[in-house]
């Protein structure tokens, strides 16, 4: 059992594109989430020890409260955010360059493997679909 669930995807786009996507808000409101949702930022302050405070709305209309603080963030190469409301996680968003373009590697630590498992039938898909919304985006920038 591990506390931590990983994904990875290659994108035909470079470190530096990818990176924007998370970088610029209304960017990152738009393919933020699984397939379906909608997000409404009210703080976005994407600099290392900067809050991001916003609201997820699901496509069965309930709304999902979410705050984090961005950990770490070096340009085109990494983004720590640690998710500090419930459940608590810290999500690891690595970017390397490849000959393609970007590898992102994705790392969803919980505070315990029992919490890990308990969300993983929910997290896996969500952040796979994350990840589809974020190429969909790319593509159409």
């Amino acid at each position: 059992m591990t506390d931590t669930l990983r994904t990875q995807r290659d994108l035909p786009y470079p470190p530096q594109h990818v990176f924007a996507a998370f970088a610029n808000a209304q960017q990152l409101a738009t393919w933020w989430g699984p397939s379906g949702f909608r997000n409404t930022f009210s703080t976005f302050e994407f600099e290392t020890g900067g809050r991001w405070i916003f609201t997820m709305h699901g496509p069965n209309g309930q709304d999902y409260a979410n705050e984090s603080v961005f950990e770490q963030i070096v340009p085109n190469q990494r983004v720590v955010i640690r998710h500090v409301c419930q459940p608590h996680f810290t999500l690891t968003i690595e970017l390397a360059a490849i000959p393609s373009g970007t590898r992102l590697n994705w790392a969803q630590k919980f505070e315990s493997a029992e919490v890990c498992e308990q969300l993983s039938a929910i997290c896996i898909p969500a952040n796979e679909q994350n990840l589809d919304r974020l190429t969909a985006v790319l593509a159409a920038s």
